[in-house]
């Protein structure tokens, strides 16, 4: 009896891996698989580098004058016009400076009318010796120094007028500014030295900045890719689906020699406020053209420890592991496979740990 059931068992291990059957001794239906042909089209490869952007320009909005500031009338964050109001510091001091200087002016005028008058009026008598030459000599030099006081006045004003303006700073042009670094009726000391008071920046046009390798470099150049001014496209490091183009304005003349690399830059549109300065970015810059690349949907791929692998399904409706090589991401969802997947054969898009190597399935192609 001991050796019967020790066959029985033996003989029922051996079976039921093999057993197709369910509980009621049925074969198992085959399960429905969607499967889809690679798409096979011509592509632009590129390459991804890591990048930050740059506005245009930026600025450091300075006090360049001492006193209260009595005034900011714009939003922290908010978009500013060129030559709009931004600070306002206490200007009754340097508007009493410029009163000073301008009544200086008027009596250096008059001191100068009066000077030249004299030495008219010297020179009439010298014609006729009713005075000396020294006492000619006396009134022209009177007559420069006049002159020279004017002009001294006239200086003295113009100062006194650009420290008022001081008073009263404005955007020097159109972009995006910072909160301010004081608020209202705190004093400021800039008349000892400049106090940053916001910063301002032109985003309208902004760069993007990376390097590439020295071979990569040789590699385009080679392929007489032109570079400068090539379009290339800028993604936010956020893993958003957002590819916005970009021109290749820059490239070094010269190879880091500690990294290797070149710098590049690109400029970009920006007028819809999409981008920030200090943004970390990806650079997809292009780098050759595949005429009939085999693409196959991202999500289908799977990966163990021997790399990416795909499930085809063969001619007898089977199931078959593959291993193969990948390229890059084209369109936000399509990879290409470089060696591993002919272009009439259909491969698993889906449900992909339902099914293993070997086993037979019904294949629904997607449409």
């Amino acid at each position: 009896m001991k050796r019967l059931f020790a066959a029985a068992l033996i003989t029922g291990i051996i079976l039921a891996p093999g057993c197709s059957k369910n509980e009621a001794g049925h074969p198992r239906p085959l399960m429905r698989v969607e499967v889809e042909r690679p798409v096979i089209k011509s592509i632009t490869l590129t390459r991804r580098y890591p990048g930050y952007l740059s506005a245009q320009n930026s600025v450091d909005i300075v006090a360049r004058v001492s006193g209260y500031l009595i005034s900011a009338p714009f939003s922290g964050g908010s978009r500013v016009k060129k030559g709009q109001l931004l600070f306002v510091i206490e200007p009754d001091q340097y508007k009493d400076a410029v009163d000073k200087a301008e009544a200086a002016l008027e009596n250096a005028k008059a001191q100068l009318d009066y000077a030249r008058n004299n030495y008219v009026r010297m020179s009439e008598a010298a014609r006729s010796d009713a005075i000396s030459e020294i006492d000619l000599i006396q009134s022209a030099t009177q007559l420069l120094s006049a002159k020279s006081g004017v002009k001294d006045a006239e200086a003295a004003l113009s100062s006194a007028k650009a420290t008022l303006g001081y008073c009263y700073i404005k955007a020097p042009y159109s972009g995006r500014i910072t909160l301010g670094t004081l608020s209202n009726w705190n004093y400021v000391a800039g008349g000892t030295s400049p106090v940053r008071l916001a910063t301002l920046y032109e985003e309208n046009l902004m760069y993007a900045y990376f390097n590439i390798e020295e071979r990569q470099f040789v590699n385009m150049v080679a392929g007489n890719r032109a570079i400068l001014g090539d379009t290339a496209f800028i993604s936010p490091q956020t893993g958003l689906p957002v590819k916005i183009p970009a021109i290749i304005d820059y490239v070094s003349p010269n190879v880091d020699l500690s990294t290797g690399t070149l710098r590049l830059r690109a400029e970009i549109d920006n007028r819809k406020g999409r981008l920030r300065d200090g943004m970390y970015v990806n650079i997809f810059l292009p780098y050759g053209r595949e005429d009939s690349a085999v693409l196959v949907k991202d999500a289908s791929i799977g990966s163990d420890q021997l790399g990416s692998f795909l499930y085809v399904v063969s001619g007898s409706d089977t199931v078959m592991y593959r291993h193969i090589e990948t390229g890059e991401l084209v369109d936000d969802t399509l990879r290409i496979v470089t060696e591993g997947l002919a272009a009439d054969e259909m491969y698993v898009t889906r449900a992909l740990l339902k099914v293993r190597d070997g086993m037979r399935v019904i294949p629904v192609v997607e449409r």
